[in-house]
């Protein structure tokens, strides 16, 4: 049972777990961003359980030369502004522009990201921190850090690096509620 309050982080993926994915392609505006179904009600239900929530997200779209970095920071600037709507607030997001290839030490599953989290925000705990991701590279990610995760994808993987597998938004709801979080105060 994970006891979920306020000194938890809430860590999330983008692409495939805030917004849909494209084939074989990069979302590199506004106009080709496309939240995932129920994530807008998920996360206002969620948001105020927990402390912090902070996005991290490998986008290396940026040195394809696809997008650049203030594309970037504009669409994530429109995302913020959107979910705001719906009462959710996003403390930080941090985001890796490097080439997979690169094997730098901020591109998940290396954990820069969450170091540069702990750094922003100290009180971070990654052994009461979540990361919800749809990709094994998420779950190495979070278990590298010390992290709970969650795998949330319709395909079934078998990984040492999951502990729990969800399909929705709406599964992820149901099973925090199930988890006995503690009374929103």
């Amino acid at each position: 049972m994970w006891q979920i309050d306020k000194n938890w982080t809430l860590f999330l993926d983008r692409d495939g777990v805030i917004n849909q994915k494209l084939e074989d392609d990069y979302v590199k505006n506004f106009e080709e961003f496309v939240f995932m179904p129920s994530l807008l009600e998920a996360l206002r239900a969620l948001r105020p359980r927990f402390g912090l929530l902070v996005v991290v997200t490998n986008q290396q779209g940026i040195s394809k030369g696809l997008m650049t970095e203030n594309d970037l920071l504009r669409l994530h600037w429109q995302m913020q502004t959107a979910l705001q709507e719906y009462e959710v607030r996003i403390d930080k997001i941090y985001h890796c522009p490097d080439l997979a290839a690169s094997n730098s030490p901020y591109r998940k599953p290396e954990i820069g990201m969450a170091l540069q989290a702990k750094s922003d925000f100290p009180k971070i705990d990654f052994e009461k921190s979540i990361m919800i991701g749809d990709s094994i590279s998420d779950m190495e990610f979070g278990k590298k850090a010390g992290m709970k995760t969650i795998f949330l994808s319709k395909k079934k993987i078998e990984s040492s690096f999951i502990d729990v597998q969800l399909q929705s938004w709406v599964e992820v709801v149901e099973f925090f509620d199930i988890q006995n979080l503690l009374p929103i105060p």
